[in-house]
């Protein structure tokens, strides 16, 4: 008899076909409370940059940039090459994953804070590390009571470069109480009427030649309070989660998941509809019976998806020669199949420091109901027509200061 079969015969496997309903107890919050500082082992999947991964990323967030696309159209850049599209870290790891603490306390990805040092470009290597920085307690109309846990992740390239930081903030629900408070039980699919879908279709079509690209969008022509080209996503389909799947190169599947299963048997399930296989907990981005479970109204999202969606409307205004030094982002409200979200942004401050040139931003994702999804902001750096600017390529040495935990 084989280990895998001694083991087999000894201890039946603990995945269940019903997800594990965990209790926020004061005891689990201790024990993760105790993790706070701790260096954590994160989940990482596509290690390398290529022009295939860096276009694929791409292509599975909706971006249309030709400067983190089209290996032409790059050569005559400031950046003389193909780079990656900012968020392109998503592919390694996603910031603030739940898999710590508290087992079977579903969780929700909630909020991400970044900070940009260096492109990533064809070869570059990344690898990550976590952080736990916070852990508090919150009431919550979704849940009752719900759980915020905060880590850090640094990105750094094969030269140990630093790439970006990213603050990652997670919230915990027990399920039951989820279900049970049905905050969103009320809310039911949206039937488009036939000017509204070609407005949306209009929009998405137009996106591209919205682009500023190689036209430099110079600091001394930014004024305060003007507005970004709006893009649109939407109305978000099976093929939107699982294409944001396959650009991140998340993919275990068979014996390779199942034995991730049996390491963390509380963050998976068996899926008796599909004869017993195996799933994550996750699985309500894609099943909608799966996500009324966990008190969400159908399938939804993935927040680093939304991160990197209000990515791709800040680099379409600010064009090829500018750097995107920060962004964060917050999911407020679900955003579930069949919803759209209208991205928008706006400039609220103009300013210099450290020698260079600045803007700051106020972004929102509004859906077709007329609520706010997503609020975010973000911070650009663009070239300045003063000579004495430092310059843009110098962006890494900008400090912006940021507080651990916002």
């Amino acid at each position: 008899m084989s280990t895998t079969e001694t083991k087999l015969a000894e201890q039946e496997l603990e995945i269940r076909a019903e997800a594990e309903e965990g209790k926020i107890t004061e005891e689990a919050l201790a024990a993760v409370r105790a993790m706070i500082g701790i260096k954590l082992r994160p989940e990482q999947y596509l290690r390398d940059a290529t022009p295939d991964t860096i276009v694929n990323f791409s292509n599975g967030i909706g971006d249309l940039n030709p400067l983190y696309r089209n290996l032409e159209y790059v050569r005559w850049t400031r950046v003389g090459g193909l780079i990656a599209h900012p968020l392109f870290p998503l592919v390694h790891h996603w910031p603030g994953r739940s898999y710590w603490g508290l087992p079977g306390v579903h969780g929700f990805a909630v909020g991400n804070d970044w900070e940009f040092f260096r492109n990533i470009r064809p070869g570059d290597r990344i690898n990550c590390w976590n952080r736990v920085v916070d852990i508090q307690e919150k009431a919550s109309r979704f849940s009752g009571r719900l759980v915020l846990q905060f880590a850090e992740t640094t990105y750094v390239n094969l030269r140990d470069e630093i790439v970006a930081q990213a603050l990652g903030w997670t919230t915990r629900h027990e399920r039951s109480a989820s279900r049970e408070k049905g905050k969103y039980k009320e809310i039911v699919s949206y039937e488009y009427s036939p000017e509204e879908m070609r407005e949306i279709d209009l929009k998405a079509l137009m996106e591209e030649e919205q682009i500023r690209g190689a036209q430099t969008r110079y600091w001394e022509d930014v004024e305060e309070g003007e507005e970004l080209p709006e893009i649109v996503r939407g109305p978000l389909s099976l093929s939107d989660t699982m294409g944001f799947i396959a650009a991140c190169g998340r993919a275990r599947t068979h014996g390779v998941l199942l034995k991730e299963a049996v390491k963390h048997p509380k963050h998976y399930i068996r899926n008796l509809q599909a004869g017993g296989g195996i799933e994550y907990t996750g699985i309500g981005h894609h099943r909608e019976d799966f996500a009324r479970q966990v008190g969400v109204p159908g399938l939804y999202d993935y927040l680093p998806q939304r991160v990197a969606w209000m990515g791709s409307l800040v680099t379409n205004w600010m064009g090829d020669d500018a750097v995107l030094k920060r962004l964060r982002v917050e999911a407020r409200r679900f955003n579930v199949q069949g919803d759209t979200q209208f991205c928008r942004g706006r400039v609220t401050r103009r300013y210099k420091k450290d020698g260079f040139a600045l803007v700051d931003l106020h972004l929102e994702a509004v859906n077709q109901r007329g609520e706010t999804t997503t609020p975010g902001l973000a911070t650009v750096i663009l070239p300045s027509k003063d000579i004495h600017t430092r310059p843009i390529t110098d962006g890494a040495a900008l400090s912006l200061d940021l507080p651990v935990v916002r």
